[in-house]
């Protein structure tokens, strides 16, 4: 409990809710697809019961939702006298862990049903959010920013990792040698990545607008899920007329997911297999229940046009819109592979245990989605996962090399 604020246990209550809800209506769906393959007709709306039945699930539904809304009645009445109490609370890693992990889950059905536990987004500095909005206070601030921004299902905090004794953080290693102030972008990973990048563009803009000092450079490093958010954003400000890509000289991208995630893909395969069977089909609502920003992992989405009108959780071949690496920008790329040295295996499907190593050199079969990484703007670590890479001191090592 010295973990959550009212905040959490108005957003608990509301998942609750409607985990209960959902729960009702896969067994409602159940119990309608054995009674039609039976003959008997279901209710108005598919999946449905009639009769008393149909009664039933309507009356516990109604229950559900009753309950629901009186827990967040009271919850809200008392919010006001605990407020004091949860601004003085710390905060905690592992509570920001596991927010950072339930938005990249379901973050867009969060912030949909305006849960407090949808995390907004935020630009922060030695563990604050920054006031982007007007002139920053920041004494120890230099002209060389960079900007560290972490992956899917994980928050800015992440980037310090490792034993106490043994603490990595690139960010304070390059800080200290190379005198760039780092700065770290938290967000909800389970929106579009298009979505959030249209916000973390106009964010920057206004951290470079009121940085204390004149930038000389803005770097990048990026993880995972980060790279793509990026490579979006640049885009993004580019057809917005945005000034900050012309302070932007480095990006470095770790263990990015170019061109998608095998895993992401064997989720649309669930989609399908559950969806095959009237008995299994209610089930599928389970494998969809994943968010915006997973289902974007599959192909590697950075567009809007790469997702709109398109039905997310139908299986469909790769129709991205080929976007090159940002003109002008020395981009670099580190992948990782579990294996002790490459092949075919663990280029294409093993990687890091999340992303092929293909993938995350931007190599593809289709030479338009190829992204051109210079051979000495490369670099590949072997018996390394994915998560490793935030803890690799040869990470850091190169990270010095290339921005030094």
């Amino acid at each position: 409990m010295k973990h959550l604020r009212t905040a959490d246990l108005r957003g608990i209550a509301q998942l609750a809710t409607q985990a209960t809800a959902g729960v009702t209506r896969i067994a409602e769906g159940v119990h309608q697809s054995v009674w039609g393959s039976m003959g008997v007709p279901g209710g108005k709306v598919p999946g449905t019961t009639r009769g008393l039945t149909g009664l039933i699930y309507q009356s516990v539904q109604g229950v559900t939702r009753w309950v629901g809304k009186g827990l967040d009645t009271a919850l809200v009445s008392l919010q006001p006298l605990l407020e004091r109490v949860d601004a003085e609370a710390p905060e905690t890693p592992e509570r920001e862990a596991v927010l950072a992990a339930l938005n990249g889950v379901m973050g867009d059905r969060l912030l949909a049903s305006q849960n407090p536990l949808a995390t907004p987004m935020s630009l922060r500095y030695q563990g604050s959010a920054l006031d982007i909005g007007k002139s920053l206070s920041m004494p120890q601030a230099t002209g060389k920013v960079l900007l560290l921004i972490h992956g899917l299902c994980m928050n800015d905090l992440q980037w310090q990792t490792g034993p106490q004794d043994q603490t990595v953080d690139h960010g304070a290693t390059l800080a200290a040698e190379l005198g760039y102030t780092p700065v770290y972008l938290r967000y909800n990973t389970g929106l579009h990545i298009s979505t959030n990048a249209r916000e973390f563009s106009r964010q920057l803009e206004q951290l470079i607008t009121h940085w204390p000092n004149a930038v000389r450079e803005l770097t990048v490093v990026a993880h995972s899920m980060g790279g793509l958010l990026m490579r979006s954003a640049f885009n993004d400000a580019r057809q917005a007329g945005l000034s900050w890509p012309e302070h932007l000289k480095n990006i470095v991208f770790l263990g990015t997911p170019h061109h998608g995630a095998p895993l992401e893909r064997a989720g649309n395969w669930v989609d399908a297999l559950l969806g095959s069977t009237p008995y299994s089909r209610p089930f599928a609502r389970l494998a969809q229940l994943r968010s915006a920003g997973i289902t974007d992992l599959r192909y590697g989405h950075l567009l809007d046009a790469d997702w709109q009108g398109r039905e997310r959780f139908q299986r469909q071949p790769d129709r991205r819109l080929p976007l090159p690496l940002p003109e002008g920008v020395s981009c670099y790329a580190v992948g990782a592979t579990l294996a002790a040295r490459r092949g075919l295996l663990a280029d294409r499907l093993t990687g890091d245990g999340l992303v092929p190593l293909r993938s995350s050199l931007g190599q593809h079969d289709d030479p338009q989605r190829c992204l051109v990484f210079a051979a000495d703007r490369q670099s590949i670590l072997y018996r390394t996962g994915h998560m490793g890479l935030l803890s690799s001191p040869a990470v850091t090592r190169q990270l010095l090399q290339w921005l030094a």
